[in-house]
């Protein structure tokens, strides 16, 4: 499955929005399986949007004949958009589907990996990170997905940001000791999306 998160600073809200409506034409696309997105907790201004599909080839296919056609309504509405495509690996608990219905909150991790760490970085995540994530209430499903030069995404969905933030404030510190996160993430960015039932697909 191909994973592709898209990040932009909006500049028109109510444009931007009417256009995500579009979207819902992704779904007679041959090898789509779903889309979802919303609002960045911290930077109000910021969207994200995470489109799942079943081969990178439906992907290209797509983006050859349809995608501009989509995309011209959301024109000008917003500026700054980054792009990365992300191959999954693995599941977050179990079963992850691209379903957003019954989910409130995202929470999205892009960490840069040294090289020689990325083995122990996923093994970490295996061992360490999943278990932990399972086992918290509110977590509905998650994945963990790769790009070239050794970026790595984590995307996990919640049913609230209460339950969300029990998870944080109880076990990451403890976690990341022993994972030995910062021996292997060079960077990390991440944000906390707040999904917008109108733009799911």
């Amino acid at each position: 499955m191909l994973v592709k998160w898209i990040r932009c600073t909006v500049v028109d809200r109510r444009g931007f929005e009417r256009g995500q409506r579009k979207w819902a034409g992704l779904l007679g696309e041959p090898g789509f399986r779903g889309q979802g997105g919303g609002w960045s907790r911290g930077r109000p201004a910021v969207a994200h949007i995470f489109a799942f599909w079943e081969s990178r080839a439906f992907y290209d296919s797509f983006m050859a004949r349809s995608h501009d056609r989509l995309a011209a309504a959301q024109s000008g509405t917003f500026k700054d958009a980054q792009v990365r495509l992300f191959d999954y690996r693995f599941d977050v608990k179990t079963g992850f589907e691209p379903r957003f219905t019954d989910a409130d909150l995202v929470r999205v991790a892009l960490c840069r990996v040294r090289k020689e760490r990325v083995e122990n970085f996923t093994l970490m995540q295996e061992k360490v990170w999943n278990p932990a994530m399972a086992g918290s209430p509110g977590m509905i499903r998650g994945l963990f997905a790769e790009a070239p030069g050794h970026e790595f995404m984590v995307l996990s969905m919640w049913r609230s940001a209460a339950e969300h933030g029990k998870y944080r404030t109880e076990r990451v510190e403890r976690l990341a000791l022993r994972a030995q996160t910062e021996a292997d993430v060079a960077a990390l960015t991440g944000d906390i999306v707040e999904l917008e039932p109108a733009w799911t697909v």
